[in-house]
């Protein structure tokens, strides 16, 4: 299948301040199965993805770690980009908002709004959420907190420049009143036209000053360009979009590519992309996106994930126990086309277990034997006539059918199910012709082989179906079937697959994973992860030593010191008696850590040792100092970094 067809589609860029968890994770899940569905199609399809790198928060996580922000979302960058792959998105470009073409393009687009009067400079003050990089109206913050977050926000004020959105409120307006399906599902666009559109678009602040990590503006130091301004024109920049240049001048892959098939988006940032995007678009004469999909949120249970709340599962995680495909099928089985999906582990146990280890893994098993039994391995000819089995081929049909015309209309997980209803029916199917009877009586063999035949069939037709949301498996039954017949066209009629062709090697799609032992593994887990936040939350201020001065501090003679050699004290179950070298001379120390440490964890560390200690006896060996370490409980010794040289005073 070929044509000549131009499909273009974006996931928001990830927000490259933490690991994404599974619900971050999803979209890029989804997308990905649009993404193959449409090449499934023949499409010329060019599927984008990446990470938002700019921002107060990462400014603020990065001071925190002790590492320059480039250096903070180098890492994060590198870990969202490792999940991505980790569930096999097959993405054609990853970019990156620190990416130089990026920033070079941010920069003149932020000069073009400026030059064209679209931007003014004043003050900004009232209420922003770090987190989300939003500012929001005294009417638009719920008792303090973020109407998108639900976290709490400071009142700021600062010099900034603004964007007059209420230049092309009306035009935006109106597009979006007569362009249909540009916002889904509807009632996200009811949304933002009762809650933005006609309620007053107030001018958008497009810069800072109260931090720096972000794209300067060219013309006032001091100012960053806003981070979703930054974020929201990475679905150009990608493209190679120059605003200097007129659209004839632009790349070939701009003009190609824009204006994008679909932006796929949580909906806590619809606002972002159905109303500022689409003016900022507007403000550079460009099309606007041919739609915008507000996908719902997958909840922990009933509550949405949150890290405050301990219920945040990754993906990765998930992956190690039911593979990259288990993750992918219960991603999106499990979320409805415009209400949120709820995620626990009984559940992605349930749906691997019962949909993909019995359902799908069986029926291919089961099948694949009995031809390997009955014909030798080889495809049978399907000679009867098929009426008897006019409901499962009918099935097969309609289901091809409902498929495409779901999978148009993003209603995957829809899609979906349609599938795993064809494959009960074929698991059904197998009851009703009782395959194992028919081979007792040669008289049978032509219909047996029917049966047979149309079971292979119906496998590889699911498999091609499945290709979008569970490509791996898909391989592996194809390889199983022995088959080349993989397209979308192949679904035309029944009976693509070749009678005579021998199949391929049998194995195991999903093996059931033992559910008690897997629950009772999690609990624990769980109940470890309670008691760890709980000892955190009891830690309460010490009782303290008198206070004393600097000179009084500095009597204590802090050196570096390299252990080189540690043995037990004979007769004393909690001491260790310690070989050092200061550097300037090698000497020893007994220390009360027996009881945590085996000598040869210690050797060859290096350790900082109080050294002006008076020489003490301890169970009659000689001690010449003492060695740093925390706790009383579980005692902690202060180990130092390798590179520090021997006899180096701490201060």
């Amino acid at each position: 299948m070929s044509c000549n067809k131009k499909f273009y589609i974006t996931t928001a860029i990830a927000y490259a301040s933490r690991k994404p968890h599974f619900g971050n994770t999803y979209e890029v899940i989804m997308t990905d199965a649009v993404a193959r569905y449409h090449r499934q199609k023949g499409e010329d399809v060019f599927f984008l993805t990446g990470t938002d790198e700019h921002g107060q928060k990462i400014e603020t996580l990065a001071n925190e770690s002790g590492v320059t922000p480039q250096k903070y979302v180098d890492r994060v960058a590198g870990e969202i980009k490792g999940i991505w792959d980790l569930v096999g998105a097959s993405y054609d470009h990853f970019i990156r908002t620190t990416d130089d073409y990026h920033t070079e393009a941010v920069r003149k687009i932020f000069n073009r709004f400026h030059d064209q009067g679209d931007i003014y400079k004043g003050y900004y003050e009232g209420w922003y959420c770090t987190p989300c990089e939003s500012f929001f109206t005294e009417t638009q913050v719920v008792d303090g907190k973020c109407p998108d977050c639900g976290r709490p926000v400071q009142q700021a004020k600062e010099e900034a420049y603004f964007f007059r959105m209420s230049k092309y409120a009306d035009k935006l307006l109106d597009y979006i009143e007569r362009t249909p399906g540009f916002i889904e599902p509807e009632g996200r666009k009811k949304e933002m036209i009762n809650n933005f559109l006609k309620a007053g678009l107030q001018d958008l602040c497009v810069s800072r000053t109260s931090f720096k990590w972000g794209i300067p503006v060219d013309f006032d130091s001091g100012h960053v360009i806003y981070v979703w301004l930054d974020a929201l024109a990475n679905y150009i920049t990608a493209l190679g979009y120059d605003p200097d240049k007129t659209y004839e001048e632009q790349s070939e892959k701009f003009k190609k590519y824009w204006p994008c098939d679909i932006h796929v988006i949580g909906k806590d940032i619809l606002r972002f992309h159905t109303i500022y995007w689409p003016i900022f678009l507007m403000a550079l004469d460009l099309p606007l996106p041919k739609k915008i999909f507000g996908h719902p949120w997958f909840n922990f249970g009933a509550d949405k994930m949150s890290k405050s709340k301990g219920n945040v599962v990754y993906a990765d995680e998930f992956a190690e126990t039911f593979g990259r495909d288990g993750v992918r099928y219960y991603a999106l089985s499990e979320m409805p086309y415009a209400s949120d999906g709820s995620i626990s582990y009984e559940a992605v146990l349930s749906r691997y277990n019962n949909d993909l280890a019995n359902n799908l893994g069986n029926l291919v098993s089961r099948t694949h034997a009995m031809t390997k039994k009955y014909f030798g391995g080889t495809v049978p000819d399907s000679t009867c006539p098929a009426d008897p089995d006019g409901d499962l081929i009918e099935t097969v049909k309609k289901t091809a059918e409902k498929y495409s015309a779901l999978m148009d209309s993003l209603h995957i997980a829809d899609a979906l199910e349609e599938i795993f209803t064809m494959l009960r029916r074929a698991n059904k199917y197998i009851d009703e012709t009782t395959p194992w009877i028919l081979a007792k009586e040669e008289s049978n063999r032509g219909r047996l082989g029917t049966v047979i035949y149309n079971l292979l069939e119906t496998i590889r037709a699911a498999a091609v179906m499945l290709v979008p949301f569970i490509p791996d498996t898909s391989d592996k039954i194809f390889s199983q079937l022995g088959t080349k017949e993989r397209g979308l066209e192949t679904l035309s009629s029944f009976g693509a697959l070749k009678s005579g062709a021998p199949l391929g090697e049998a194995f195991t799609l999903f093996a059931r994973i033992d559910e008690a032992k897997f629950l009772a593994e999690k609990q624990r887990e769980h109940e470890e992860a309670l008691k760890a936040a709980e000892a955190k939350a009891e830690v309460k201020e010490p009782e303290h030593e008198e206070q004393i001065g600097i000179d009084d501090f500095m009597k204590s003679e802090l050196r570096v010191a390299l252990i080189t050699d540690c043995e037990p004290v004979p007769k004393a179950k909690k001491l260790l008696k310690i070989q050092i070298d200061l550097g300037y001379e090698k000497r020893q120390i007994v220390s009360g850590i027996a009881k945590f440490y085996k000598p040869e964890e210690l050797i060859g560390k290096k350790v900082a040792v109080v050294a002006n200690l008076k020489p003490a006896m301890l169970c009659g060996v000689e001690s010449r100092g003492m060695l740093l370490a925390s706790g009383e409980e579980k005692v902690r010794v202060v180990f130092l970094d390798p590179e520090t040289p021997l006899g180096e005073r701490i201060h």
